[in-house]
């Protein structure tokens, strides 16, 4: 199968490719603005190319769009918004347009998004059909990167957007971040800690993505988290626990919004969503439970 991946330095996009390496039919091409750097990351054995054309989505079975400004590297000012949103829009704009004037266009477009098109929710449980969003940054990005992505939808072409939550990995994420203090025994929960936390296990994500590379009858939101979410405050506790730590700290909402400013949404609110269309079309998740998440990802 020939695919072609945006974003492919990043956590997701270099554990796919590992996997996708394992089966020798498929040939994989990698759009980068650093060549070198995605040699260091991917290695030799993924085609790199520094721009689009139409000639390479003409000759692409599979775009998988996971390219993007980190969200939660840094602070929200007016200039990091405006990179966070175009560094999405602008992309996949490109890529659907390339697809709408292919005429041997890709029979599959798989587009990133994330759970936080549906803004801050309570502990209500939602799936794909969820629709009364909370206006707010994250919604934004989101809502309008998946509307530019479906404009790619047709007969030949089928979308899936990718509503990823909290991608569990060693190497970079969120856990990555909070393993150091928690190691030191300074972990604890964010705010009042009943805010849910939607994960998956890196495992599960790559298994998830390929899963809809071959699943013709599955098109539209797809909803890339574990069927268990958690509380901060569970969740805080399950790791401090697997790390032999006390979890008594807390950090209160106010300190959290001083240092973060509105990024601070991020750690105070949650969403409680469940990935309806996986489970009904017979994914199998190897890590549902976070507890068995955590006891592989930090197995001495």
């Amino acid at each position: 199968m020939r695919i072609l991946i945006t974003g492919g330095t990043g956590l997701i996009g270099q554990a796919l490719i590992k996997q996708l390496l394992s089966n020798k039919d498929n040939q994989i091409s990698v759009l980068t603005r650093s060549p070198n750097n995605a040699v260091t990351c991917l290695g030799t054995a993924v085609n790199l190319v520094t721009s689009l054309n139409q000639t390479l989505i003409d000759q692409t079975d599979v775009v998988i769009n996971l390219a993007g400004e980190p969200i939660a590297e840094k602070r929200w000012t007016d200039n990091q918004k405006q990179k966070i949103c175009h560094s999405r829009w602008g992309l996949t704009r490109k890529i659907v347009e390339f697809i709408q004037h292919s005429e041997t266009p890709p029979h599959t477009f798989l587009s990133g998004s994330a759970i936080g098109v549906y803004g801050r929710q309570e502990n209500y449980q939602i799936d794909e059909a969820f629709t009364q969003y909370y206006p707010e940054f994250s919604n934004e990005i989101c809502k309008k990167w998946e509307d530019i992505a479906l404009k790619a939808q047709s007969t030949t072409t089928r979308v899936c957007l990718l509503r990823t939550g909290i991608v569990l990995s060693t190497t970079a994420g969120a856990l990555n971040k909070m393993l150091l203090p928690f190691k030191l025994g300074l972990g604890g929960k964010f705010a009042n800690g009943e805010q849910v936390m939607s994960w998956i296990h890196i495992d599960d994500m790559v298994n998830a993505i390929i899963f809809l590379m071959e699943q013709e009858s599955i098109f539209g939101a797809v909803n890339m988290t574990s069927p268990n979410a958690v509380t901060n405050k569970v969740f805080s506790e399950t790791l401090a626990r697997r790390l032999s730590r006390p979890c008594i700290l807390s950090t209160p909402a106010f300190m959290l919004k001083l240092i973060f400013g509105e990024m601070s949404d991020l750690f105070i609110y949650g969403q409680n969503v469940v990935p309806k269309k996986l489970l009904a079309n017979g994914f199998q998740f190897e890590y549902s439970e976070l507890n068995s998440a955590l006891l592989d990802l930090l197995n001495d």
